[in-house]
């Protein structure tokens, strides 16, 4: 039977724990992430087949939608139980794929707020800024969520897309719990980042985890790999973050039930060194 605990945990900041494979909340929403969802039932019902396979850690925004996002997983799975809900604020949308830094502090508290009412919670567990906007002073920005800490609206914080020296900066402000780049196999801008997050127990979300590309054509390195496990290409990638650290916590979204139970059969896949090696090698090339 496949489980999210297969992953093996990881601690997030000093609040709380989930298993290693979580689910991204933005692909239950429509094209361009803009608007509700096409099918709204098989939306909800890939949510609330969620706690049956061992996924205990949703990551949505309030820029999803947006809105729409947040609004879903409350309709499906509150009150949550074992499942933590982490979202992140600091984009305005103006339409499809349109995605726009807006940092202003009171915009921030703003939309943690009205997260929190969305949601349905007293306190959000993990709050991220999903981008440091250029436009305004990164201090008023990790301020702002400073603020939001003290005053329990979000019991920790992380960040989105950012460097080691924005860490650092942030650090000065707030712990920083999260740290959300895009890595994956073939992508590792955020290389130096990731180290820096495993030496200081920061926990690592990459996102799209499973750009696999040109990688799975036939008789590549993750093609012959997945044929050795049964698997998906994806699937290989996603082992393959997990074996990468333990600090890893990948977030492989989908709207789709059964897109869902592939991913989360990937907790189950555990790479030899040999193969872990001959992904990393295809990846770097």
């Amino acid at each position: 039977m496949i489980n999210a605990a297969q992953s093996g945990r990881v601690r997030v900041g000093q609040a709380f724990e989930v298993n290693r494979l979580g689910f991204g909340a933005m692909r239950i929403v429509g094209p361009g992430i803009w608007g509700p969802p096409p099918d709204r039932a098989e939306a909800l019902r890939t949510l609330r087949r969620l706690p049956d396979l061992g996924v205990d850690f949703i990551d949505t925004a309030d820029s999803y939608g947006p809105d729409f996002s947040e609004d879903l997983i409350r309709e499906a799975l509150h009150p949550y139980g074992a499942i933590r809900v982490a979202t992140k604020g600091g984009i305005a949308r103006t339409g499809p794929n349109v995605w726009i830094p807006l940092g202003r502090p009171e915009y921030l508290i703003q939309q943690a707020y009205k997260s929190r009412w969305r949601l349905g919670v007293e306190t959000i567990d993990l709050w991220q800024l999903h981008r440091i906007d250029s436009k305004v002073p990164a201090n008023e920005q990790f301020d702002a969520i400073r603020s939001l800490i003290r005053d329990k609206v979000i019991r920790c914080a992380g960040l989105s897309e950012v460097s080691v020296a924005e860490i650092e900066a942030a650090s000065k402000f707030f712990p920083v719990a999260t740290v959300q780049n895009r890595y994956n196999f073939a992508d590792r801008t955020s290389e130096a980042a990731l180290d820096y997050c495993a030496r200081h127990t920061i926990g690592f979300i990459p996102w799209a985890p499973l750009s696999a590309g040109e990688f799975v054509a036939e008789g590549s390195a993750l093609d012959t790999i997945a044929r050795t496990h049964k698997a998906s290409p994806g699937q290989i990638a996603l082992a393959w973050l997990l074996k990468r650290s333990p600090i890893m916590l990948p977030i492989p979204g989908t709207g789709k039930v059964a897109h869902l139970e592939e991913n989360v059969g990937a907790a189950a896949i555990k790479l030899s060194d040999e193969e872990f090696a001959a992904v990393d090698r295809a990846g770097r090339r």
